[in-house]
């Protein structure tokens, strides 16, 4: 059985989708861009666009019950893959070893991030 859960904490939502799903200990989040969750507003360096993001999708994770730290699986949307490299330093700021796998692609936007994420059974 499937659950949803959405956060206040993140942007609110574009459409008919939920931030997070979480079936058994996995966790599927939607993926998130840059928008700032009480104004809207998309800071304009890329590397606070980067963390912006990063900082949705956390708050996407919290809501189902977990962190960025049980991440198996991100992919990432770059417009522009010469902004790679200052992905890689913030992403760094966020992801620890092991860190979970990655897909990095072009997109539309300057930057949208998903993630996929397995849960440990907490007591």
């Amino acid at each position: 059985m499937s659950e949803a859960f959405d956060s206040n904490a993140a942007p609110p939502k574009a459409g008919p989708y939920s931030h997070a799903v979480r079936t058994g200990d996995v966790v599927f989040l939607s993926g998130q861009g840059p928008f700032d969750p009480a104004t809207g507003a998309i800071p304009g360096p890329f590397d606070e666009q980067v963390r912006q993001t990063l900082r949705n999708l956390a708050a996407a994770a919290g809501a189902a019950g977990g962190t960025l730290a049980d991440a198996v699986r991100v992919g990432v949307y770059l417009r522009d893959m010469a902004n790679f490299p200052v992905l890689n330093e913030v992403y760094a700021e966020f992801f620890h070893e092991p860190y979970p796998a990655r897909t990095t692609t072009q997109s539309g936007i300057r930057i949208e991030v998903e993630i996929d994420a397995v849960l440990e059974v907490r007591r």
